[in-house]
């Protein structure tokens, strides 16, 4: 049994998109089947949401969608759903012989082996693989030859015929678009009249909004203290500052030191937000160093210490902490002032939390100043909206690119914290990722330079008919007038496929053997449900290259290819392609293995 094969991984703030190819994917599943194995997990099969607060890590992104065969909006992500729904079919036609015999391993050359399973009644199914990362390979099994590119696993369900092989992807590949829809005023409202959205908004204090939880001498732990209650922790302390500091008459800041366990800091300096700082992923804890502003006189610093999700795993995680461990100000007359022994206030979560506004219960329990034009890059601030839900069935999330960090609630439903911290664009990414070899997280990834998380779900299952109350809170400032829900939908869908793909006959098989099972290739398209195919972007019989979006024609192109593709597919859902004389020229490229490739539009 196999506990889980990672898709492979899961998703940080600031890091990188992590992807498995479906070649890989298949190919280690195969392998696993081929020597014995007779169970096999997924992690994930669906992706998921990690709504709310739920979220490790820390640092893990509200979306778990992980790569999956199923995205976390319920897509099949393709050509991995595909590709890996072909493997299981295959797998499933060897099982008679899987259950009742043992393998016999034949070496077929230096990395590639065939695994027979026969039993005492002649049943027969085999697992021809090539462990070869670089070189393409013919090998020889029970007098026929059989071609296995590099990094590959051939299944041959009676040990004749080839059902599937996980390098040759033949499934679509789809093309997934966020189709942004604006925020539409609820119906139901009394002043529907208005035109334009209506924002309530309320700011919270910086630092200490009601009675202090407790005060003490130094800096006590974020985690230990807030009991993963809430993300947020107060601490407040005061500073005299003389009139005489040579900073209030020539112009210069004292410099604001803290050292922090993790995960983030936004430091406020009488009412003011001086600047934040945050962790990451890989290193939690960060040292926060930011010229401040002072006055003469009495200065309240607040710190606000937020967690990002919880580490769930690991040695002794349980005593990981959390939360700023020194603060120093320096560039005072008489040096560094080390304020971590003084006197700190403590306020657990905010005020809104507390009084819960973003459901029923508390939604009035503040005063909420209404404006069409609400606030914007302003730090502390809760807004709130009644909506309309956006039209059509397809699934929705929410475009949070233009806000800074916080928390969103729609209907009183936790949506999660969203983020949409960018990812380096020093970090290393591919634009192709070669899935050949032995698989790390770090071989696939994609996103540099871009938010690790600018969509976040909700489900069509949340929404009203009209009256949808969405309460957003900003900590660092942000653009809420720029907050659109996105409609997932599949806008295209691919196929490129060779004249010698594995086209097996699922249907007729018998585990007797008896019988040629291979059917002519043929490529099949489907759009999501409720759309039809209403354009072929592209169509080449030939030898195209390129990937789906980038086609291109190559030397040998047939030109009926476009006339055909329409005929069979145009207003249809779906449609199935055979790769032959009828429909082809198979006299062009005289030698060559020839391929389709296409590109229809969904809608």
């Amino acid at each position: 049994m196999h506990s889980a094969i990672k898709n492979f991984r899961y998703k940080t703030f600031g890091g990188r998109d992590p992807h498995r190819p479906p070649e890989d994917v298949a190919f280690s599943v195969a392998r696993f089947f081929q020597k014995g194995g007779s169970l096999q997990n997924y992690y994930m099969y669906h992706g998921g949401t990690n709504f709310g607060r739920t979220s490790g890590g820390p640092f893990i992104t509200t979306s778990y969608d992980y790569n999956a065969p199923i995205d976390e909006y319920g897509l099949a992500r393709c050509p991995k759903w595909g590709h890996l729904k072909e493997l299981h079919r295959s797998i499933k036609l060897c099982e008679h012989a899987l259950v009742n015999s043992e393998p016999k391993v034949l070496s077929l050359g230096p990395l590639q082996e065939a695994d027979v399973y026969e039993d005492a009644s002649g049943v027969c199914a085999a697992f021809i693989s090539n462990m070869d990362d670089k070189n393409d390979k013919m090998v020889e099994f029970r007098n026929m030859s059989y071609y296995l590119p590099s990094w590959s696993v051939s299944i041959l369900p009676d040990c004749k015929n080839v059902a599937f092989n996980t390098a040759k992807v033949g499934s679509q590949t789809s093309t997934v678009e966020m189709i942004p829809t604006d925020l539409q005023p609820s119906t139901n409202l009394p002043n529907k009249d208005l035109k334009g959205l209506q924002w309530d908004v309320f700011v919270e204090k910086a630092g200490i909004w009601a009675d202090a939880n407790f005060s003490i001498n130094g800096l006590v732990d974020h985690i230990n203290t807030t009991k993963d209650t809430t993300d947020y922790l107060w601490y407040t302390t005061s500073l005299l500052v003389d009139e005489t500091e040579g900073f209030t008459r020539n112009g210069s800041s004292p410099i604001l030191i803290v050292e922090s366990k993790g995960h983030a800091l936004h430091v406020f300096v009488n009412q003011k937000l001086q600047a934040s700082a945050f962790g990451n992923a890989t290193v939690s804890p960060f040292i926060f160093r930011s010229p401040i502003s002072l006055k003469a006189g009495k200065n309240e610093i607040a710190l606000l210490s937020m967690t990002a999700g919880l580490q769930n795993a690991g040695a002794f995680y349980e005593w990981t902490g959390a939360g700023p461990t020194q603060v120093r100000i320096e560039g005072l007359k008489n040096g560094t002032v080390n304020m971590s022994s003084y006197k700190w206030t403590n306020r657990i979560g905010l005020q809104g939390e507390n009084l819960r506004i973003y459901d029923s219960i508390g939604l009035n329990g503040v005063n909420w100043v209404s404006t069409s034009e609400p606030p914007k890059e302003q730090p502390l601030t809760w807004y709130k909206a009644e909506l309309n839900p956006p039209p059509g069935d397809e699934p929705i999330g929410l475009d949070m690119i233009h806000m800074g960090k916080g928390l969103a609630w729609l209907n009183g439903q936790e949506i999660g914290r969203y983020w949409p911290r960018k990812c380096s664009k020093h970090e290393e990414c591919v634009q192709q990722c070669d899935y050949r070899g032995k698989f790390s997280p770090d071989k696939c990834s994609t996103g540099c330079g871009e938010p690790s998380q600018r969509w976040y779900h909700v489900p069509r299952s949340w929404f009203k008919p009209s009256g949808n109350v969405l309460v957003i809170f900003e900590e660092i400032g942000g653009d809420p007038t720029s907050i659109q829900f996105s409609r997932r939908k599949i806008s295209s869908v691919c196929s490129h496929i060779s004249e010698d793909h594995p086209s097996f006959d699922f249907e007729h098989f018998q585990k007797d053997g008896a019988g040629d099972y291979n059917n002519k290739a043929t490529v099949s398209l489907k759009c999501q449900k409720n759309t039809q195919i209403s354009a072929v972007k592209f169509a080449s019989f030939g030898n195209p290259v390129g990937t789906c979006g980038s086609y291109a024609q190559g030397e040998c192109h047939d030109p009926s290819s476009i006339s055909i593709v329409k005929k069979v597919c145009l207003n249809k859902t779906e449609c199935a392609l055979e790769l032959t004389k009828d429909n082809f020229d198979m006299e062009l490229c005289p030698g060559s293995v020839k391929k389709l490739a296409v590109e229809v539009v969904c809608t």
